[in-house]
C-alpha cells in the first residue's frame, strides 16, 4: 500500500505538527503507517517508538486498560505508585508531541486490502487503511462468581503480590480458592508479605498430602466451606461462609484467567489461543514472535493480549519492541519499492 497524503480528520487528539520529512509521504485520507489498537501501556509505548521514527501513526484507544481498577501502579522505574490515568495521560501527551494521533474509540475489525494493507473500522462506522496494525488491547480478567469480588477488584480484592503485596504487608489475607493448584501457589507466595495467611478451600476440593504439609510449614491457616461473600461496603472486612460464619481479612487473593481482547482480529485470520504456566491455564492470548510478529504478516501483538501474565512495565518494553520491529519491517519494503523503482527507470530510460 502507497503511503500518501493527509491523516484523519474525525474526533482526534494531535500536535499538529508534521513529523514526516522522510521523503516517503503522508499517507491518504483516513491512512497511515501504522494503526495502534489499544491506548494503554503497549500501545502507547509502541506508538511512541513509531512516531519518533517518523511514521504516521494512529492510535485507537476505548479507555479500557486492564489496570484502570487499580489506584497505583507499582514496580514501573521512574513512575512508582502513579495512579493508571495520571500514566495513561503522560504517556498520550508523549505520543502527540511527535506528530502521532489519537482517537477515542472501539475497533471491530480488522480486515486485509488487496494489493497490501489493512482496513480498520471502529465502532463509529469510519474507517481507515493502515499499512502494519499493532494490536494492544490488553486482556480482561475473569473472576470468580462470588458476590463482591467484583465490586472490590483492584482495591480489596487483588491478584498480584507484585502489583499490591506492599500495600497489605503485615495484614490479614485470605486466599480464595479457584482451583487448588493456583490457590496453593498464592498462598505460598503472598506468605512472604504477611505471616497472616489463610487459604478459603471455598469449592476447590482438598490440598492433597504434600501441598496440605506445604501450607502447615509455612503457617498458612485452611478454612473449610464454600464462599460466598465478600463483605464490605467501602473496604474488604471478611469473607462470608455459606454456613453463615465471618472470617474478617483485609484483602482478598483470587486468581484470575485474562482473556485477550483480540476478536476483532478474526477477519485477518487471528484469534486467541489458551495459554499455560506449566500445567496451569493463565488465560487466552494471540502468539507472537518475540518481537511481537504475528503468523500474518503485518500483524503485530503486544501487552496483555499477547502475554496474559505480564506486568505494565512489561507491556509497556513489548510494545516499544514491537514497535521498533514495525518500523523495521517498513523499511525493509521502503527499501525493495524504491529497488524495484530504480530499476524500472533503467528499463524505460
Amino acid at each position: 500500500m502507497q503511503r500518501t497524503g493527509e491523516g484523519l480528520e474525525f474526533g482526534m487528539e494531535s500536535a499538529g505538527q508534521d513529523s514526516t520529512g522522510t521523503g516517503n509521504g503522508r499517507p491518504a485520507a483516513g491512512e497511515y503507517d501504522v494503526v495502534v489498537i489499544g491506548g494503554g501501556a503497549a500501545g502507547l509505548s509502541g506508538a511512541l517508538a513509531l512516531a519518533r521514527a517518523r511514521r504516521t501513526v494512529l492510535v485507537v484507544d476505548a479507555g479500557e486498560p486492564r489496570n484502570a481498577p487499580a489506584s497505583h501502579v507499582h514496580n514501573y522505574l521512574g513512575q512508582e505508585g502513579a495512579p493508571p490515568a495520571e500514566l495513561y495521560a503522560a504517556g498520550r501527551q508523549e505520543v502527540l508531541q511527535y506528530g502521532a494521533e489519537i482517537v477515542q474509540g472501539r475497533v471491530e475489525t480488522v480486515g486485509r486490502i488487496d494489493g497490501g494493507g489493512f482496513s480498520v473500522r471502529l465502532a463509529s462506522g469510519d474507517t481507515v487503511r493502515a499499512c502494519r496494525i499493532l494490536a494492544a488491547t490488553g486482556g480482561a480478567d475473569r473472576l470468580p462468581d462470588v458476590e463482591g469480588v467484583r465490586e472490590h477488584w483492584g482495591t480489596g480484592v487483588l491478584h498480584c503480590p507484585y502489583c499490591h503485596g506492599w500495600e497489605v504487608r503485615d495484614k490479614e489475607i485470605g486466599i480464595l480458592a479457584v482451583d487448588m493448584a493456583t490457590a496453593v501457589h498464592q498462598a505460598l507466595m503472598w506468605r512472604q508479605w504477611s505471616e497472616h495467611v489463610a487459604l478459603f478451600l471455598h469449592t476447590a476440593g482438598t490440598p492433597d498430602a504434600e501441598q496440605a504439609e506445604q501450607l502447615a510449614a509455612r503457617g498458612i491457616r485452611v478454612v473449610e466451606g464454600e464462599v460466598i461473600r465478600v463483605e464490605g461496603p467501602e473496604k474488604v472486612t471478611g469473607l462470608r461462609l455459606a454456613s453463615g460464619a465471618l472470617e474478617p481479612c483485609d484483602a482478598v487473593v483470587v486468581f484470575t484467567r485474562v482473556q485477550a481482547r483480540a476478536g476483532y482480529l478474526a477477519g485477518v485470520g487471528l484469534e486467541a489461543v489458551e495459554q499455560f504456566a506449566g500445567e496451569i491455564p493463565t488465560g487466552t492470548a494471540v502468539p507472537v514472535k518475540p518481537n511481537g510478529a504475528t503468523e500474518v504478516p503485518g500483524v503485530y501483538a503486544a501487552g496483555n493480549v499477547a502475554e496474559p501474565m505480564v506486568q505494565v512495565i512489561a507491556s509497556a518494553a513489548a510494545g516499544m519492541s514491537a514497535g521498533a520491529a514495525i518500523n523495521m519491517d517498513l523499511i525493509t519494503e521502503d527499501i525493495q519499492q524504491a529497488v524495484e523503482s530504480a530499476a524500472r527507470s533503467v528499463r524505460s530510460g
